[in-house]
């Protein structure tokens, strides 16, 4: 370089000053180096690299010149022109980039948008060596949590795998709800479709939501109950009462038509009318007819398909859209992200027509797949019932009745014996718990007092919430018979509610204290039956109807992620 220099230098000192041409200058200079250096053999050294550019152990040092290009007999101590330099730097990186292997991304959560912090829907990373993603799941309470999970990663999986970390009671009635809050729609996810398939799909306003499902596969438990026989063309047709067993092998055969058929309001597009038509839901998709109850090929004209699309639920109301009635549903292509032109908003007379259609629309878009899906837990269930604890207590099975009026103890065999023995109990509780009152005020600690308050613990107590919203809580969480929760009354402050569902409607039985021989009880059928408090109330009615509709069987509960 100092050479090339002192060479430029003594040469532009030479020229007259009203002759410089540098360009011409530089030319001459490069053409008098290249045959300079071509008339001389440099001996040169190369080293194969691996990919990391470590070097082989097997390299041997080359010491002859072998004829190469002009660009690879340019050394380090060559004068080079500029534009040479940029050139032979810039092959060096295209080298260096085709050769090394990319640096896997540490923290794949950093690649997301600035507004979230998981990966944005439709924009997931391009390279993702371990196969990893960050999805963030939402409770009912608005908390959300972050986890990160495999690509092949099922929604059964998934909601496993959160009721492991939250200590929740596992059975199998948790699912991951698939939300958008900006077309107000909601579906579950099945058991078997791949979570980050379904993040792919999503908007970056959409959310997971962990919740309570108890009707994701009732329809298999009781069929009748989800498939009127005025809807079912197949039961029309054979004129007599089809077996649930037969309904659902109809549902579930693919070789067999099964067809639901009835009177939809159906949302013109790009319009705020709806029109009341008749509708079949059949395996090839959604038709109406264009002349009244006409089944006939030329009067149907498809509204939807079922490949491609999803059906969800509608939740924000009929004011938005100004439905007819209540009992809306959509039907959502799968390219659709926030459009709402796009929709096939769809409104039944009654919960039971648009449950039928929605559970039918999930029977027909995948089959035998949802019969698997129901069946495995209950496999995995009898497989593990020999090893698995009780979900109660861990010594439950081991309790035995015992007498301790004698010397020493006995076991009690006989379950007459145990049964009375276990009475006596009782009363002899209840009188020391009055003898306590009696005497003064018990300890904090006291059963007595412990239970006005013991059951804000439990998971079906939800405190002082509206009527509105324990029906906006039963009805996310599935609208089976049984379904139930407790919370205060805002009418009397003492007293409590029973807010519970039958046949798909939501009723409210008041739960009014009363007394008794100076004792305060809890009773919702004008003192006929008392209870202490309100667990013990609510293991009654789990066992015996009493005067409500059916037992108790499902608690609306809630968990904090």
């Amino acid at each position: 370089a100092l050479l090339y220099l002192m060479c430029f230098f003594f040469l532009f000192l030479s020229l007259p000053e009203d002759d410089v041409d540098l360009e011409a200058l530089v030319n001459d200079m490069n053409s008098s180096f290249e045959s300079l250096y071509t008339s001389c053999s440099v001996q040169t050294e190369s080293t194969p690299l691996l990919h990391n550019g470590q070097p082989h152990r097997s390299a041997t040092y080359q010491t002859q010149a072998q004829p190469t290009s002009p660009h690879q007999r340019l050394r380090r101590s060559q004068p080079m022109h500029i534009l040479a330099v940029r050139r032979l730097q810039e092959e060096e990186q295209q080298y260096r980039t085709s050769s090394l292997p990319a640096i896997p991304n540490p923290f794949p959560e950093l690649c997301s948008p600035a507004s979230s912090p998981t990966l944005s829907s439709g924009s997931l990373p391009q390279c993702q060596p371990s196969g990893k993603y960050i999805i963030k799941i939402f409770s009912e309470d608005g908390m959300g949590k972050v986890v990160e999970i495999p690509a092949d990663m099922t929604a059964r999986d998934l909601c496993q795998f959160l009721v492991y970390k939250n200590h929740c009671v596992d059975d199998n009635s948790w699912a991951l709800v698939e939300h958008h809050p900006a077309l107000g729609l909601e579906r579950c996810l099945e058991d078997h479709e791949l979570v980050v398939q379904v993040q792919a799909s999503m908007t970056s306003e959409s959310k997971f939501l962990f919740r309570k499902n108890y009707a994701k596969y009732e329809f298999f438990k009781n069929p009748l109950s989800f498939f009127p026989e005025q809807m079912v063309a197949w039961c029309q047709e054979t004129n007599g009462t089809i077996p649930p067993s037969q309904l659902l092998q109809n549902f579930l055969n693919s070789s067999s038509c099964p067809e639901i058929q009835g009177y939809l309001y159906v949302k013109e597009m790009s319009r705020k009318s709806w029109k009341k038509l008749y509708v079949f839901l059949r395996r090839s998709g959604l038709y109406f007819s264009t002349k009244g109850t006409s089944k006939e090929p030329r009067h149907l004209q498809l509204l939807a398909d079922l490949e491609d699309s999803n059906v969800f639920t509608v939740i924000t109301g009929r004011k938005l859209h100004n439905a007819p009635t209540d009992f809306e549903f959509c039907i959502k292509p799968n390219k659709v992200r926030n459009e709402v032109k796009e929709l096939r908003m769809l409104c039944a007379e009654d919960e039971q027509s648009r449950t039928c259609w929605m559970t039918a629309f999930r029977l027909f878009k995948y089959g035998i797949l949802l019969y698997q899906n129901y069946k495995i837990p209950q496999q995995r269930k009898t497989l593990l019932s020999h090893f698995s604890a009780p979900v109660r207590s861990v010594s439950e099975n081991s309790l035995v009745a015992m007498d301790f009026s004698g010397r020493t103890g006995r076991v009690i065999d006989n379950p007459v014996e145990a049964q009375s023995a276990a009475m006596e109990e009782g009363h002899a509780w209840r009188k020391r718990s009055q003898r306590m009152n009696i005497l003064g005020s018990p300890s904090p600690l006291h059963p007595s007092s412990l239970s006005g308050v013991i059951h804000r613990t439990q998971l079906w107590f939800h405190g002082r919430i509206s009527r509105e919203e324990s029906h906006k809580m039963i009805h996310q969480q599935g609208r089976v018979d049984g379904m139930f929760l407790l919370r205060d009354s805002q009418s009397n402050p003492k007293a409590f509610v029973l807010t519970m569902c039958h046949h798909q409607k939501i009723k409210h039985f008041q739960i009014l204290p009363c007394e008794e021989d100076g004792q305060m009880f809890l009773s919702l059928d004008d003192a006929a039956t008392k209870f202490t408090d309100l667990i013990q109330l609510v293991e009654f009615y789990m066992l015996n109807r009493g005067v409500l509709p059916c037992k108790l069987k499902h608690p609306c509960t809630t968990v904090a992620l």
